[in-house]
């Protein structure tokens, strides 16, 4: 996260804050809690392709967005960017009736498993207490984030993280080298609770393990190894996900058949995320993929993206 809390300035007409999306190199999903969660054990990625969300005054509450889904995010106060304007002005005292318009820039698809509305979230956070001078510390937007969702803290901070709990514990992973992927976003959605849903019918009578991060997951991190990290990606939603959006297995194996490395439904889907050995194979890779007709493909290359960041303006 490239945000300090001293720079605010309520003096701002406008704030601009950049945010990522993010693809879980591995998702162990343990069996559903009292509360309705599950505990995860959540390794998160953050990549090349960002949201930008603007803030500016406005009389009320206002939402708009520009973007290839901009026809799917809802415009009301139900958007999660809306509701953390919403509650960063209850906690610093600024009223009930939020005055600022919100702006989505949006590249990340929508409901696509790769965290398109926690970066939103995140970044109106970030953005509104910027613009307010609120001042919050890392740990009092944090905090928020949590409260928001269980993706949100790590839209926040970026990098690459393991997230326990229901993904909003976050420890620091560190990530030795570059690694390039391809993105297919399906035409449609996958709702989260519903995913979450079949998942549990799918292991129902089933002892479902305690999840635990992968050790050879998280070394090949370190080591920067593409080909041991593609051996050891692993997405315990990914039987639900294809049994709700079966089109998936065969955009899976076009892109296996290109020549990626490894495929896998990014979170709770229905994007797929393909890791590539090189630039070279993630265009041969895209190419495929947008010749199927299954899906939109888009390649980022990269370490890990920074969170939330303030744009200069």
């Amino acid at each position: 996260m490239t945000v300090d809390s001293n720079r605010t300035d309520s003096t701002r007409t406008a704030v601009t804050v950049r945010v990522p999306a993010k693809v879980n190199v591995q998702l162990a999903v343990g069996a559903a809690r009292p509360d309705g969660f599950h505990d995860l054990a959540n390794v998160f990625l953050a990549v090349g392709l960002y949201d930008e969300v603007t803030v500016t005054p406005a009389d009320g509450l206002r939402i708009t967005c520009s973007g290839p889904d901009a026809g799917e995010v809802p415009l009301d106060r139900s958007n999660l960017a809306a509701r953390a304007a919403q509650l960063l002005a209850a906690r610093y005292g600024r009223g009930p009736e939020v005055g600022v318009h919100i702006h989505i820039d949006k590249d990340i698809p929508v409901a696509g498993g790769m965290a398109g509305g926690s970066a939103d979230a995140a970044g109106a956070l970030v953005a509104c207490d910027a613009l307010w001078g609120t001042g919050a510390s890392r740990d009092e937007l944090l905090a928020l984030c949590a409260e928001l969702g269980s993706d949100v803290p790590f839209s926040l901070v970026g990098g690459a993280a393991l997230g326990t709990g229901r993904g909003e514990r976050l420890r620091p992973l560190e990530v030795g080298g570059t690694f390039h992927w391809v993105f297919a976003a399906a035409e449609g959605g996958l709702s989260t609770p519903a995913v979450y849903r079949e998942f549990d019918r799918l292991t129902a009578g089933t002892e479902v393990p305690v999840p635990q991060a992968a050790p050879e997951l998280l070394d090949a991190l370190w080591q920067g190894d593409a080909v041991a990290l593609a051996g050891a990606l692993t997405n315990d939603l990914q039987p639900a996900a294809l049994s709700l959006f079966p089109s998936l297995a065969r955009t899976l194996a076009v892109g296996r058949g290109a020549g990626a490395l490894a495929g896998i439904v990014s979170g709770s889907g229905p994007t797929t995320a393909f890791l590539v050995a090189d630039e070279d194979a993630g265009v041969a890779v895209a190419a495929a993929l947008r010749g199927s007709g299954l899906c939109r493909a888009v390649r980022v290359t990269g370490s890990p993206a920074d969170g939330a960041t303030v744009l200069p303006g």
